[in-house]
């Protein structure tokens, strides 16, 4: 049987007051979303969040729950949703003490269980925005960028099985997000600024808070 993760209990009650909008930001390995992340932040002043980021800073502080974690990935067990939750949720609260305007919840969700727990524990997101790439040029771009990262998952038998876990476990979350009209599909084979210039347009519509 895999560790558990014990549970914090968060006041979510500074979150729920600041009435933010959130996006959730998908797409594949080398479709660009970091890229358009830190130009989304540098002109709307939202806060990047990283759901894979977060679970490895817990896991690298040395806490109890980032040893619990280390538990339950080397025993080959998925971290549960809830445990990322919390940490996405603390992130959260302390960006809005900070002033935070917005939040872009980055690689997220993974599945649609995911996406439904954070809406209805937290609130629910503005957007998803899509990044869609076609799987052949996101093999190109990764292989390109391994030439220059030395990343061990850098190669072309490994590039291909991320794409394939990411289309399987993502083509359930775009279609029930289309099929709720939230879901703004962004052809992100063009240039940096032109696949902006879509991103600027869809945000701009949906919220003046921004």
């Amino acid at each position: 049987m895999a560790p558990t993760v014990e549970r914090k209990n968060i006041d979510l009650a500074p979150l729920k007051a600041a009435k933010v909008p959130i996006f959730f930001i998908v797409g594949g390995p080398g479709s660009g979303k970091g890229t358009q992340c830190d130009k989304i932040v540098a002109k709307y002043g939202l806060t990047h969040l990283s759901s894979g980021d977060l679970l490895r800073d817990e896991v690298k502080s040395g806490s109890p729950r980032g040893s619990q974690l280390t538990a339950i990935m080397e025993s080959g067990a998925l971290v549960p949703l809830e445990v990322v939750l919390d940490l996405v949720k603390e992130a959260m609260l302390k960006a809005i003490e900070k002033g935070s305007k917005g939040f872009l919840i980055d690689g997220y969700p993974r599945e649609v269980a995911q996406g439904q727990q954070f809406e209805s524990e937290i609130q629910e997101a503005k957007l998803v925005l899509f990044f869609d790439v076609a799987e052949d040029t996101l093999v190109k771009r990764l292989l390109h960028r391994a030439q220059t990262s030395g990343r061990a998952d850098d190669n072309i038998d490994t590039i291909k099985k991320r794409l394939h876990t990411f289309v399987t476990s993502t083509a359930p979350v775009v279609d029930y997000y289309e099929s709720k009209g939230k879901l703004v599909r962004i052809n992100a084979e063009g240039s940096v600024d032109d696949i902006f210039g879509v991103v600027v347009a869809n945000l701009d519509k949906v919220t003046s808070k921004i």
